[in-house]
């Protein structure tokens, strides 16, 4: 069964820095686009930065772009979020998400594995 895993979330001031970690314990990791996606109190599951397969292509929600990069490391099968400068709009639940065959890369569908979310709170 496959297990995905994510890390690092927290209470943090306006203007910190965090870093989330998902851990997926995919076969062959590096063949799945992975995304990270989050729902904010109240509200939808939001697309936030996701990764093609092999490294090749990153893509970002306008507002985290220039904040936020999205890495992998498939010799460990983990998926980063490094979160600069964070603004109290980025409170949410935080969640990652693989996918062998994602065609719109910043909707939910096609995403075939999920976490259970990790809980990021910025303070103003």
């Amino acid at each position: 069964q496959v297990q995905v895993v994510e890390s690092g979330g927290g209470l943090v001031h306006t203007g910190d820095s965090l870093r989330l970690s998902c851990a997926a314990s995919l076969l062959t990791f590096s063949r799945y686009t992975m995304g990270w996606f989050r729902q904010p109190p109240g509200k939808e599951r939001e697309f936030v930065a996701a990764i093609r397969w092999g490294g090749g292509g990153t893509y970002y929600a306008d507002s985290v772009k220039g904040r936020f990069t999205i890495s992998r490391d498939n010799a460990k099968k983990t998926l980063y979020l490094q979160m600069y400068n964070l603004k109290p709009e980025d409170t949410a639940v935080y969640y990652c998400a693989a996918g062998a065959d994602v065609r719109l890369i910043g909707t939910t569908s096609g995403y075939d594995y999920w976490g259970q979310g990790t809980q990021v709170t910025v303070s103003s």
